[in-house]
Formats: structure tokens, sequence, C-alpha cells
């Protein structure tokens, strides 16, 4: 993947740094995220950071733009189809990742979006979660805005620290 993407990247790079938000809705859209890994954003800006192709900040605003926009998809996936989301086939092939989520929505309430955010395993499913439940729009968007950029601000911090670690370690 990565020479594929590096020789993408370098023959199209007015369109390369459209991959960050791209993977980062991905990795946090309902139903999506379940397949796509972080792994994919983080390697993906590591390339980019060390072939000096972005820098670190504008790739973090990036991803946290595409998280919130996933995470958002999913609340209002979540609003729109309600409780009757437990009878879709996916819900139920994923009936153990569902059940976690559901299980850390009711123990910690608002905190779920920011614990589901650094979880990989259930960070597409809580915000479904909280908008089957009738959590506040505005709170909502406002709690998920600062999770979405810490957890942008960790990628930072990853992406530079890989960096450290294998190219100048």
């Amino acid at each position: 993947m990565n020479d594929a993407l590096i020789e993408w990247a370098r023959g199209h790079p007015q369109y390369a740094l459209a991959l960050v938000p791209l993977f980062a809705f991905m990795e946090t859209c309902v139903g999506i995220g379940l397949f796509v890994s972080s792994l994919f954003l983080v390697i993906i800006c590591s390339i980019f950071y060390a072939n000096d192709w972005a820098s670190v900040p504008q790739m973090a605003l990036l991803a946290a733009a595409g998280s919130s926009l996933g995470d958002h998809a999913g609340f209002y996936v979540g609003r729109v189809l309600g409780p009757g989301v437990h009878q879709l086939s996916l819900v139920r092939r994923h009936q153990g990742q569902w059940q976690r989520t559901e299980d850390l929505v009711r123990r910690y309430g608002p905190w779920a979006i920011f614990i589901g955010r650094f979880l990989p395993a259930i960070r597409s499913l809580v915000p479904a979660m909280l908008g089957i439940s009738g959590f506040a729009r505005l709170r909502y968007s406002l709690l998920d805005s600062a999770a979405c950029s810490l957890w942008a601000l960790c990628l930072a911090a990853i992406v530079l620290g890989a960096h450290e670690v294998f190219l100048r370690g």
C-alpha cells in the first residue's frame, strides 16, 4: 500500500491531501468505520510528513474535520433510524461491538464521546448510539468537536513520534 500511495500522491499532489479527511471520515463513519483501520490514516499522514507534502498542523486540522463529519453522519443516522437500527444486518453481525457501545454510552453518558473516540473497535458506533438515544444536537456537536480536536492532537503526536523513531532514530 505504501508504494502505491506514494506514487499516486507524487502524481496527483493537488488531490493527495484530500486523503487525510477522507480516511478520517471513513474510519469514523458508522458502518464504514468497522472495516477501515485508523492505521491507514497514520500511515498516510506519516508518509506525507516524511516527504514534506504536508505539515502536521495542516493534517491534524483536516483529520479533525474529517472525523467530525464522520461522527456527525453516524449521529444523524442514529437519530433517523432510532431503535430500529437493531434490526439492520450490519448491527446484528457486529452485535458484540454494538453491545459494548451501548454499555459505554449508558455508563459514561457524554464522556462516551471522548472514550469512544480512542477505542477503534467502537469508534464509529458511539455517535450512532448517541443519536438513537436522543442526545441533544448542539451538545453533541460541541463535545464531538472537542473530542476530535484532542484525537487529532494525538494523531499529530504519533506522526511526529514515528518520524523521530524511524527516520531520525
